[in-house]
């Protein structure tokens, strides 16, 4: 193969430091840059095209700059100083090379990182080979949008702080969280605390591709229907259409038992009396006379309608009269005294519920009770 001085013409050379226009001098760097890139240099040569690469660096058209940084991105031919100046020129200069270009150190990235602003954060984030000293700093103070492309370019390295402090910084983004989730390798301890923060989709792709063992997968998935069943007792609270509310819940096989059961003690009897209406298909005025009936028979009547089961009727009869026996005071936090109290009471009945509506039922107590704890000290101070 021929030498630089030997393949470039001085005709090349001219053209790119003389000439007139901008067009012109682009192309003659595109071909003393192919040259380089593609020569066996000596070490003359590779001196000489050393500063034909600084006098393209040093042009004062973009397009000429640009060139050089397309041309030369993956080389590593291209001095440092160099990539280090073009790195700092404008982004259609500096993108090429600080997604490719070999010559940064880990220094060079990291700081770069640090102060070179948003797209640049994206550009270093996929490259095709990130170390974890510069990916634990793009997790620490890159952009969310950096953090999103990084996480989801499995040829970035994270440790598992980075890995954690990227969970950190992003726990309410679905974009970030759901691009961890899919990496092709996870630690054990982030995927745990991803089941817990990300949706079913995400948490299925997590429990089945991270191998997460038997048992916790059964607790992740027990935990997980308990996180659902108290999410919609609390949108049961907040329905301002209770009766579209309840006629989804049912479309999708939700109005359980175990979910009216669950609201009725927590003191939502327009939850309980619309969810009957919907399973028994009686209309509401007339399940509302029914249930709360002085008499044991109205009831017991709608109860059996709707289809609820036997076994948990006593425990509705309960809760319905605990609720007959209460009354808002009208006062502050009423509506979470009231709660207290309505749990109290039917958890001092017998064993009427199934253990896992009597845990659940505990601790919504307890947090009913630290809300009121809360509020009272906040008096007291």
């Amino acid at each position: 193969m021929g030498t630089t001085r030997s393949a470039l013409t001085d005709e090349d050379i001219r053209t790119l430091v003389r000439g007139e226009s901008v067009q012109a001098r682009a192309t003659a760097a595109h071909k003393l840059c192919r040259t380089i890139d593609e020569t066996q240099l000596s070490a003359e040569d590779a001196e000489l095209a050393g500063e034909i690469i600084r006098v393209m660096a040093a042009d004062a058209a973009e397009l000429v700059r640009r060139a050089l940084s397309v041309t030369l991105k993956k080389s590593p031919l291209l001095p440092r100083d160099v990539a280090l100046k073009l790195a700092r020129d404008v982004e259609g200069v500096a993108l090429p090379v600080l997604g490719f270009s070999p010559v940064f150190t880990d220094e060079d990235l990291t700081e770069i990182v640090r102060l070179g602003g948003p797209v640049r954060q994206v550009a270093i984030a996929k490259r095709p080979k990130l170390s974890p000293k510069v990916a634990d700093v793009l997790a620490e103070v890159g952009v969310e949008r950096a953090v999103v492309t990084a996480c989801a370019n499995d040829s970035v390295e994270f440790s598992d702080g980075g890995l954690a402090k990227v969970i950190e910084r992003f726990e309410r983004s679905e974009r970030v969280l759901a691009a961890v989730a899919y990496r092709q390798v996870l630690p054990m301890s982030i995927t745990e605390r991803l089941i817990h923060m990300v949706g079913e989709q995400v948490r299925e792709h997590l429990i089945s591709r991270h191998s997460v063992d038997p048992q916790t997968a059964m607790r992740l998935a027990m935990e997980t229907t308990e996180r659902a069943s108290i999410d919609l007792i609390d949108e049961a609270g907040r329905a301002a259409d209770m009766k579209a509310f309840v006629a989804h819940l049912s479309a999708n096989n939700r109005l359980t038992a175990s979910l009216l059961l669950r609201g009725l003690a927590q003191g939502l009897m327009t939850f309980f009396e619309w969810g009957l209406a919907e399973l028994s298909g009686v209309p509401h005025h007339r399940t509302w006379l029914m249930i709360h009936d002085a008499g044991p028979l109205g009831l017991r009547a709608i109860y059996e309608r709707a289809g609820l089961p036997a076994r948990l009727y006593p425990a509705f009869r309960a809760a319905v009269d605990t609720f007959h026996s209460l009354e808002l005071d009208g006062g502050p936090r009423d509506k979470e005294r009231f709660q207290e109290k309505m749990l109290q009471r039917f958890l001092t009945q017998p064993e009427l519920a199934a253990r896992e509506d009597v845990e659940y039922l505990l601790a919504r107590m307890d947090q009913v009770s630290g809300a009121l704890r809360e509020d009272a000290e906040a008096k007291i101070a």
